[in-house]
């Protein structure tokens, strides 16, 4: 059996990896919004001339130490180098750069209707949408939802560290910084629901802090924007009640509001419909009631650094009447 070259065996698996990272639930290639495409697109543009330059500057290479090795003449050595070493990656990366600088203008084009506005917290999104004409907006947390083949205008802001909000598979990443007021816009394509993340270091629970864009057809959104705009229906069951009763006995609107409640805490995320998104703890797990009691008995066990104390003294019989009370909120 003939051993095969351990360099073979390396790039093979190295090629095998790279493969592995092209999906998935952040994948630039796999674009749902008109940005998205723009980006997939440079990407490959640039890696064609990375590709054309690598290969003519290892062409010579080859053809300098293997097929011609013997000295050749000083104006031949010079047109090589000047060629091929410098006029061909210089005349690629120019078209690469032309290339990039005229597609900005279309990632930067304003947005139409309803704004969203996202503030960076340690680590969840607080989630403003104002819809044209509204005085107040419309208060959501860790998720963002757009209606399909509409561009959509974002001003993003950080409260208290530097952020980075991208959605891969809606368009680029934009900084959040303390201070500053930047804006992105997006125009999904594609109904569904992709996956963002911040992506500038912003502490213990950098990786921890996600969320999920919901694209809707546009008769949905606006029905689920006209929902969300409500204040909470007051709970139905005893056991509903009774989960109030806990809520407010043990302090959670001090920090959660809850509109149509005294609860107008401002330094957690609006709880008024929480039982419609789609993630619990700025998107890193699924919206049960387990994951609910989890979370609230020992924040800190599942997202290292959260601000919210652990609720580990109450009963069984107190956390689900909380969690009954949390998951009727929608």
């Amino acid at each position: 059996m003939i051993a095969r070259p351990a360099s073979l065996v390396l790039w093979t698996g190295l090629f095998i990896l790279a493969l592995a990272a092209c999906d998935g639930p952040q994948s630039a290639l796999s674009p749902g919004g008109r940005d998205a495409e723009v980006l997939a697109g440079l990407l490959w543009v640039m890696l064609a001339g990375a590709v054309a330059i690598w290969f003519l500057i290892n062409g010579l290479f080859f053809f300098l130490t293997r097929i011609r090795p013997t000295p050749m003449s000083r104006r031949k050595a010079e047109m090589l180098i000047i060629g091929g070493g410098i006029l061909f990656p210089t005349v690629v990366v120019g078209g690469l750069l032309t290339y990039g600088l005229s597609i900005m203008p279309d990632q930067r084009a304003p947005g139409q209707g309803t704004r969203m506005e996202v503030v960076g917290e340690q680590w969840w999104w607080r989630v403003h949408y104002w819809p044209e004409g509204a005085d107040t907006p419309i208060v959501s947390a860790n998720e963002i939802r757009f209606p399909v083949g509409t561009r959509s205008e974002i001003t993003l802001e950080a409260a208290r560290v530097i952020h980075s909000l991208w959605i891969p598979g809606l368009g680029g990443k934009t900084d959040m910084i303390p201070g500053r007021t930047n804006r992105m816009s997006l125009e999904p394509l594609d109904v569904g629901t992709y996956r963002g993340q911040c992506a500038e270091f912003c502490g213990d629970s950098h990786a921890l802090m996600a969320l999920n864009a919901v694209v809707m057809p546009r008769e949905s959104f606006d029905a689920w924007l006209g929902r969300i705009s409500r204040p909470a229906a007051p709970p139905e069951g005893a056991l509903e009640r009774e989960g109030q009763r806990v809520f407010f006995s043990e302090g959670c609107g001090a920090c959660h509001a809850v509109r149509g409640t005294q609860a107008a805490g401002r330094l957690g995320p609006d709880l008024t419909h929480l039982a419609g998104r789609t993630s619990l703890a700025a998107g890193i797990m699924e919206l049960t009631g387990d994951n609910l009691a989890r979370w609230i008995r020992d924040p800190d066990e599942v997202k290292p650094g959260a601000r919210m104390p652990a609720y580990d003294h109450l009963s069984e019989a107190e956390m689900s009447a909380l969690v009954a009370y949390l998951e009727g909120l929608e």
